[in-house]
């Protein structure tokens, strides 16, 4: 008979996990010892637990199968917290070993306690506690099927003298995910063509829940003549050899996304939880396919509401569709091209001797990266940049926090793709605050010989919050930063670092770092005044420009203006 522990690790290696994400501690050593001893599995220690999370939810996200975090009682298992907000959020299957203080002392107080099954409860799909050996290796199974099934966050919280327990019951099963399609009633079919047949102008508006689908979205795009707009999680799936593709909306988007949508009297929502209810349209009707039903209508009133995989969903739905003219997509189509225009003119070497323009820099990455990349934008400017300017063609994958929005994930995420992958090309976006927000798992990348290329977009501030504060009349406060050469910082930490300060230097500079054989960081000095302008400006945004100016000369600040209007003066005209 072997531990608590024992049995945990060879079931996770029976199911094809070779991997564990952590930092050790004492409560964990039972844990730690059973993979120490067992050949199939992988430590990969970290120098934050929520880089563990994290990076086993980029795993999974790569992989779509089950990935493992651990970190140890009381403090330990509190910083896994955020990376398995995102990892819930972002519906990928994650087990979270949570270590807890000794059986005896739980109630009293007692040094690092805390209540794990508590604090994960609103960020995971099942969680419960392991009081008696007994319960093992059922709860494991069951938390493993969650886990799979739910597309989510699963944490046992195990005491260590129970992992360290002895068990009677050592059997090792295998969980598999269940295959099944789920298609709507036939006549809600019937209510969803009748929608989609009376309307004029139909706009697509696809997100993640389009993977595998991208066959059957441009065949319905086709009969019904309707623009593709997509999510920030779709654009990979959507965005590649799509002709019916018109962008993004929403913050992150741009005009002809915000255009399609806008004008559009039938919207079709394809597997999407966009969620800013301003950029849908008041006056269009509404259909949403979701293989969740509970998803469906909480962004926007809906007509008709399918439940069931968007492939197999639009399958059955095609029968029932009319042909359409195409005149709505054309015009899209048309304005998609003006669009893209002016958004790559922005995209142009500065001056020499001036900081990068960040369109330049995302531009130069998307040229000069593999065919099958991966990119993880950090949360704040870098993502706007990467859903503007890097293109998707099937292969390139793209990962990032864009349903928790948490900064620092790209570094973390980066470790969990190339955990399971060391020779898939991983590009990060890293926002200068998001880098330094976790700037010690660096140490990762070098103790785990994980070669992740890692570009800076160094404007010295906490730029998109800079600019949230702008747009809502406020002279930013508390956004600048004082940093470092990350470069050099690199250097000293064992990654080939580069410093780039004028645009004639970042194609050497990429072309570099993504020759090198290990892990490399590029530091870019960016213009730290650059705005990144949504697809619409509401009155309250230009008030509130309106009132940042004038609080700006008050203070004092007035020359802040003339750099703001000399930076975007191409954007604007």
């Amino acid at each position: 008979m072997g531990t608590v522990a024992d049995t945990i690790v060879q079931t996770l290696v029976a199911n094809g996990v070779q991997r564990v994400y952590g930092l050790p501690g004492d409560s964990l050593n039972a844990f730690t010892e059973a993979i120490r001893t067992e050949d199939r599995m992988e430590w990969v220690g970290v120098r934050h637990e929520e880089t563990a999370a994290f990076a086993a939810g980029a795993e999974a996200e790569m992989t779509g199968e089950l990935a493992v975090c651990a970190g140890s009682c009381g403090p330990g298992n509190l910083h896994l917290i955020n990376g398995l907000f995102d990892a819930n959020r972002s519906r990928v299957p994650v087990l979270a070993i949570a270590a807890h203080i000794p059986t005896v002392e739980i109630g009293t107080n007692y040094f690092q306690e805390t209540h794990p099954q508590e604090l994960f409860r609103e960020c995971s799909v099942y969680v419960e506690y392991v009081a008696d050996a007994a319960q093992m290796p059922r709860l494991l199974e069951i938390a493993m099927r969650a886990a799979i099934e739910q597309r989510g966050v699963a944490v046992l919280v195990i005491p260590g003298d129970v992992a360290s327990a002895t068990i009677e019951d050592d059997r090792h099963t295998i969980i598999r995910r269940t295959q099944s399609a789920t298609v709507p009633l036939p006549v809600q079919l019937l209510e969803a063509a009748d929608v989609l047949n009376r309307a004029k102008k139909v706009t697509i508006l696809g997100g993640a829940g389009t993977a595998g689908a991208h066959a059957e979205v441009l065949a319905a795009a086709e009969r019904l003549g309707a623009p593709v707009v997509h999510a920030m999680r779709g654009k990979e799936h959507l965005e590649y050899d799509n002709p019916y593709d018109v962008g993004m909306t929403g913050l992150l988007g741009f005009a002809s996304g915000y255009r399609a949508m806008s004008d559009a009297d039938a919207v079709l929502l394809l597997g999407t939880d966009f969620p800013y209810p301003q950029f849908y349209p008041d006056d269009a009707r509404f259909v949403q396919i979701d293989i969740r039903g509970s998803q469906i209508g909480r962004r926007h009133p809906i007509d008709v509401a399918l439940q069931g995989g968007v492939r197999e969903t639009l399958v059955a739905l095609m029968p029932h569709l009319e042909q359409k003219q195409d005149r709505h997509l054309k015009d899209a189509q048309k304005h998609y091209g003006k669009t893209r225009e002016k958004l790559d003119d922005l995209a142009a070497p500065a001056r020499k001797g001036q900081a990068v323009h960040p369109q330049y820099l995302a531009r130069r990455i998307d040229a000069l990266a593999a065919d099958d990349a991966v990119f993880i934008p950090d949360v704040g400017s870098p993502v706007v940049y990467a859903s503007r300017y890097l293109t998707m063609n099937g292969k390139r994958r793209m990962l990032g926090s864009f349903s928790h929005g948490s900064m620092a994930n790209a570094v973390p995420q980066a470790i969990g793709v190339l955990g399971q992958d060391r020779a898939r090309q991983t590009v990060t976006l890293s926002g200068d605050g998001g880098l330094a927000m976790l700037l010690g798992d660096l140490l990762t990348l070098t103790q785990n010989r994980l070669p992740a290329k890692i570009v800076v977009f160094n404007n010295s501030s906490l730029n998109f919050v800079d600019l949230e504060m702008k747009a809502a009349g406020f002279v930013p406060f508390a956004t600048d930063l004082e940093n470092p050469s990350f470069a050099a910082v690199a250097e000293a930490m064992g990654i080939k670092g580069i410093r780039v300060e004028d645009s004639a230097g970042v194609d050497a500079a990429l072309t570099e770092a993504f020759a090198h054989d290990g892990p490399t960081l590029v530091d870019v000095v960016c213009d730290p005044q650059e705005l990144t302008i949504p697809p619409a400006i509401a009155f309250e945004q230009a008030k509130g420009f309106a009132l940042y100016a004038i609080r700006t000369v008050l203070s004092g600040r007035g020359d802040e203006l003339l750099d703001l209007a000399r930076t975007n003066w191409r954007q604007l005209f």
